[in-house]
């Protein structure tokens, strides 16, 4: 009996790699999944590095105004200076293994679920670190002497409703969000660019406090539809990477230098401009396909290379509960 002749479907017109056109396919289902899973990318800043270990951002202060005496000499005023440097963390990576046996057997496409799950992975990632970081922001001093440093608002802030309820009061999560608009002019923090980041649990409070949606007070959203899109000029977003526990020195791997620990147990909400922190890129999102023909199987890997870190402290208020 002759052998069957089988038809590659991964190879390019029946030559080479057998497994040439999956790569692209993987690569693309990673992006796409990446791309719909994180929602930081887009609201704060990033830079592409070509090398090196870590970016500078230059920071300056502010320069007053006076009024000149007739006759007198103008000699320039002194302004503060400063930089911020974030590093780049380890190589993160997301991979599987599939055998060819099992490929075989299943009735549904197995590489395309791991594809998406791996971008998906990336992108929660990414995400936690970001708003770490954030969160971090709004605890931070300012280096530039003079500039104010991040905020809190807490049910004892002043001006806060009476015994405050931030996590599942709508209403008064509402006016917390206005404390942080107000907070944020004071610092002169640009007016465009304002997110808040909530947990689904605090998204659906806001949902269903009247004020918020009601179009008789201004309101942008749907009770019908579950949705709320801006409080006090803030765009709202919903995210499940909100940090939420206390974050131990070492617990998130070497790879980090402990830049994003904390004690988060009483965060709630977090107000933030686009321009609070930074993400310094020096490998983007890239991904690698391999048969191995020792282990009769694929490997997949998804990874990047980034760092996070603190650019204008102002820019960032940390809602807390009791």
């Amino acid at each position: 009996m002759a052998n069957a002749t089988v038809t590659r479907v991964g190879q390019i017109n029946q030559a080479g790699d057998v497994d040439a056109i999956f790569l692209k396919q993987f690569g693309g289902e990673v992006l796409v999944a990446f791309d719909n899973a994180t929602v930081t990318m887009g609201r704060h800043q990033v830079r592409t590095i070509s090398n090196g270990k870590s970016a500078q951002f230059p920071r300056t202060g502010l320069i007053g105004s006076r009024y000149h005496t007739p006759g007198a000499e103008i000699v320039g005023q002194t302004m503060s200076h400063g930089e911020t440097v974030i590093v780049i963390d380890d190589l993160l990576i997301s991979d599987a293994f599939l055998a060819n046996i099992d490929e075989a057997k299943a009735h549904y496409d197995v590489r395309s679920i791991y594809s998406t799950e791996i971008g998906r992975a990336l992108a929660k990632q990414m995400d936690a670190h970001v708003l770490q970081t954030n969160v971090l922001a709004a605890r931070s001093a300012n280096p530039i002497t003079g500039l104010p440093g991040g905020s809190q608002i807490t049910p004892l802030t002043p001006g806060a409703p009476a015994t405050a309820d931030f996590e599942f009061n709508g209403m008064h999560l509402a006016a917390a969000l206005f404390m942080a608009a107000q907070k944020l002019d004071e610092n002169n923090a640009p007016e465009e660019g304002r997110f808040c980041y909530v947990r689904p649990a605090q998204y659906y409070a806001l949902v269903q406090a009247e004020k918020t949606i009601n179009r008789d007070y201004g309101g942008q959203g749907a009770y019908s539809d579950g949705k709320v899109f801006r409080v006090a000029g803030i765009e709202i977003v919903k995210t499940n990477q909100l940090p939420k526990t206390a974050v131990a020195n070492g617990s998130l791997g070497a790879g980090t230098g402990n830049r994003y620990a904390g004690d988060f147990t009483k965060t709630v909400g977090l107000v933030t401009q686009a321009s609070a922190v930074g993400t310094v890129k020096l490998l983007d999102l890239g991904m690698e396909s391999a048969y191995d023909i020792r282990r009769q199987g694929t490997l997949l890997v998804a990874k990047y290379a980034v760092g996070h870190g603190v650019l204008r402290p102002e820019c960032s208020v940390e809602i807390q509960k009791a």
